[in-house]
């Protein structure tokens, strides 16, 4: 297949890794746990089956993680491409509600409703609540997929209707510690 001369075109053009939530200075932590995944190791690519509904089956890969700091009471999610050509990155899941003792979620809890009870969605910036998997622009070059995993001393308390904006209010400061895996996807 020829290139696309939009991806092309726009290939240098990335939000970068700044523009991430991880790198939000109220959001930091002290204490760092683990998150990995089964379906990919950190920093390879994401398996097709996960891709974005247009060309794929969009289901979300399971997540494991190491336990996070005492006194967490809820962990939330945000996974990110911060290689798109706009100036802030994309938002491919925005979930609160993650119970700190489960360890993991399995494949597909992602899905809007989620099947793991206490999981909510937020409306992504890709506009649905839910999984949004990779969905780059076809010659525009790899693009990471960052999933944030914030253990926070409070539950964030939003409404149903919440997004990304009001989750960073609600959880800034109230970081106690985080976790951080990296994936890939490209489309030539």
């Amino acid at each position: 297949m020829p290139a696309n001369p939009l991806g092309v075109a726009l290939r240098s053009r990335r939000a970068g890794q700044h523009t991430l939530v991880w790198a939000r200075p109220g959001l930091q932590a002290a204490e760092n746990f683990t998150l990995t995944s089964p379906a990919f190791d950190h920093g390879a690519p994401i398996p097709e089956k996960h891709r974005g509904r247009l060309r794929g089956p969009n289901i979300s890969p399971a997540l494991d993680w190491t336990p996070p700091p005492a006194g967490t009471a809820e962990l939330v999610l945000i996974v990110q491409d911060p290689d798109v050509p706009i100036g802030k990155p994309a938002t491919h899941a925005l979930t609160l509600g993650i119970d700190p003792a489960r360890g993991a979620i399995p494949e597909n809890a992602l899905t809007n409703p989620s099947p793991v009870p206490g999981i909510r969605h937020g409306k992504g910036a890709l506009g649905r609540r839910g999984w949004a998997g990779p969905m780059p622009i076809r010659s525009h070059g790899p693009h990471a997929y960052v999933f944030q995993l914030f253990a926070v001393d409070q539950p964030p308390g939003l409404p149903d209707s919440f997004t990304l904006d009001e989750v960073i209010t609600a959880i800034t400061g109230h970081v106690i510690g985080r976790a951080r895996l990296d994936g890939t996807y490209e489309i030539r």
